[in-house]
């Protein structure tokens, strides 16, 4: 997963702390922790439909997505 806005996202949360920022910088940061979610969200989505349990007798089962 590239995060190459990642590094924005913390440079926008430190100048909020220091000097606060600006409506456009509030509007991109609001827009790039959505982002951020949603890529978070799909790569744990993929990381749970590759995972399996295992039974004690050896048997796995594949993780059903309940709706």
């Amino acid at each position: 997963m590239e995060l190459e806005y990642l590094p924005r996202i913390n440079e926008l949360a430190k100048k909020s702390r220091e000097v606060g920022l600006t409506d456009v910088e509030k509007q991109e940061q609001a827009e790039l922790r959505k982002r951020y979610l949603a890529d978070m969200r799909k790569s744990f989505e993929v990381e749970l439909e590759n995972t399996y349990i295992m039974e004690k007798d050896g048997t796995k089962h594949k993780l059903i997505k309940k709706s």
